[in-house]
């Protein structure tokens, strides 16, 4: 890369910290009927993929951090979403379940993000192809930053 890669609408990491703020402002119309932030709602994809896990867990599986995690599990445990339970087995770990109302949204939530989706006009192929792109990029970074 050559000639203008410093400026700051060549730098990559500008372009995908602006994409990141722009998808949390274009799922806020769907998300806000549900009292739902995009964080707490990504956190529900994870949930709905598999239940009754540690806080742990979520934290590692999202990339949160326990002081950004615990707050945001209060204000959904607080809006029925989730319930937190200490593990009767370790009391030092504290385990989210979803709740019936959390399943209950479940399908229509998804089918009001995915028409969002359809607005980006993109094919299977080209989701799936970018999507790759995009994992292949954040192993990479990850793998360096855990060196």
């Amino acid at each position: 890369m050559k000639g203008n890669q410093f400026k700051l609408d060549q730098q990559l990491c500008f372009s995908a910290y602006n994409l990141s703020k722009q998808f949390t402002k274009f799922y806020r119309p769907v998300l806000d009927p549900y009292s739902l932030s995009y964080p707490q709602y990504i956190a529900l994809l994870a949930l709905w993929e598999k239940d009754h896990i540690s806080i742990q867990e979520l934290g590692n599986k999202l990339g949160l951090d326990s002081g950004t995690l615990t707050p945001m599990l209060k204000r959904m445990e607080s809006a029925g979403y989730i319930t937190r339970v200490r593990n009767p087995e370790d009391e030092r770990k504290v385990m989210i379940n979803l709740t019936n109302h959390a399943n209950e949204i479940k399908d229509e939530l998804l089918r009001k993000v995915s028409s969002c989706l359809d607005l980006l006009n993109f094919d299977e192929t080209g989701y799936f192809s970018l999507l790759e792109k995009l994992s292949e990029i954040n192993e990479t970074i990850g793998g360096i930053n855990n060196d």
